[in-house]
């Protein structure tokens, strides 16, 4: 394994930063100490800071020699709401919120190669060190480009990393293509008529209903979705009702739906307002459907997956660089900076998914032992992308 000797030696400091980040966990545009915390540790490498894209997101820009040249590097910063399970040292600080997702370490290991980079500076044009706020759930990505991102730091490709329990540590995924599904949710308002539960005959029964739909939405993947495609529908919450002798007037459904192509997304939501909209007629109901588009698939670049490849594998060795694996059908809001720029978006093994330690489990916590690993990864990517 091919880690920067450097970096191996920054492995106690890393890890210093990366449980602080643990321990001091902020949810979506909420990373007030996080943004300060990091743009503190860039100005200390003598990297130029910029605050408050997005927001809360950060943009450290480092450049040396004279290309032109231009690449943009990402880590989210956010956690999760939820409590932590862990009783180590660096156990959240906050009630009711937690780095279950490696955010922390994600961040942690763009800062060790930003301070890498800024000692060496062993390439030649422009790195911007994307920092970004509420990847989880609220699009932190899409308003940093809103927010000019890539008009005031242009970059001709993009890249993102992303820990994956369950890999091996000291493995890497990347694929060209679709590597992330699309997410997207709904909620479905079922308007009946509340009667006597004895007495159904006077009501119109917004339960029955609910029941029907679930099992109506269910039959879009398996029969208008075309089995070369992948697509997912889940309904996820069921709300209706007060007591147990009364027919409520309203029942509320949420849920969410994924895919890789937006011709799906488009044949998902038609067919949920049909099926919403002849039930309704059939029953004498009155149903509405919300249908929002959060985020798109996340959808590598083939030249940029294999310059990421690459990188990877002169770190680890093409054993243990999985470019075949499914893509999963998790979301990214990486996805927006993919949709505005060429580039890519890998997985690096956080080590066996054991004792809880899963992606969104309140018993997770980052593999440090990789934090070395994935700066090299970083620093050795912009370092071939912007070759001296």
């Amino acid at each position: 394994m091919n880690i920067k000797p450097r970096l191996q030696q920054l492995l106690p400091e890393l890890t210093a930063w990366r449980h602080e980040f643990h321990a001091y966990p902020e949810t979506a545009f909420e990373e007030i100490r996080t943004s300060a915390r990091i743009a503190e540790l860039l100005s200390s490498f003598g990297v130029e800071v910029h605050t408050g894209i997005g927001r809360t997101g950060v943009v450290g820009v480092l450049r040396a020699g004279s290309s032109a040249r231009s690449v943009g590097l990402r880590a989210d910063m956010d956690a999760l709401h939820g409590e932590e399970s862990n009783d180590f040292a660096h156990r959240s600080q906050h009630a009711g919120r937690m780095h279950a997702c490696g955010h922390d370490g994600h961040t942690t290991m763009l800062l060790g190669a930003a301070k890498y980079l800024a000692e060496t500076r062993n390439f030649d044009g422009t790195i911007n060190f994307i920092f970004q706020p509420a990847e989880e759930n609220e699009g932190g990505g899409r308003e940093m480009i809103e927010d000019g991102l890539f008009a005031r730091f242009p970059c001709a490709s993009v890249y993102g990393l992303h820990n994956w329990p369950g890999m091996a540590a000291g493995h890497f995924g990347i694929l060209p293509g679709p590597m992330m599904a699309s997410y997207d949710i709904f909620e479905i308002v079922i308007v009946g008529h509340g009667a006597h539960a004895a007495m159904p005959q006077h009501g119109i029964d917004p339960v029955t209903l609910a029941a029907t739909l679930v099992h109506e939405l269910q039959t879009i993947v398996s029969r208008n979705v075309s089995p070369v495609d992948s697509a997912v529908i889940s309904v996820t919450q069921i709300h209706g009702g007060d007591t147990w002798n009364v027919i409520p007037p309203e029942v509320v459904l949420r849920g969410t739906t994924r895919t890789f192509k937006p011709e799906v997304q488009d044949l998902l939501e038609r067919r949920m307002q049909q099926i919403c909209d002849g039930l309704a007629l059939t029953h004498g109901a009155t149903i509405t459907l919300r249908y929002e588009r959060r985020y798109p698939p996340t959808i590598n670049a083939i030249a940029e997956a294999k310059i990421a490849a690459t990188a990877m594998t002169s770190l680890v060795g093409a054993e243990k660089v999985h470019t075949d694996l499914p893509p999963t059908m998790g979301a990214e809001d990486f996805a927006f900076m993919l949709e505005k720029c060429p580039g890519a978006y890998g997985w690096i093994g956080n080590g066996p998914g054991a004792l809880g330690c899963l992606l969104h489990n309140p018993g997770y916590d980052f593999n440090d032992d990789i934090l070395a690993l994935g700066a090299s990864y970083w620093a050795t990517l912009a370092e071939q992308v912007l070759k001296a």
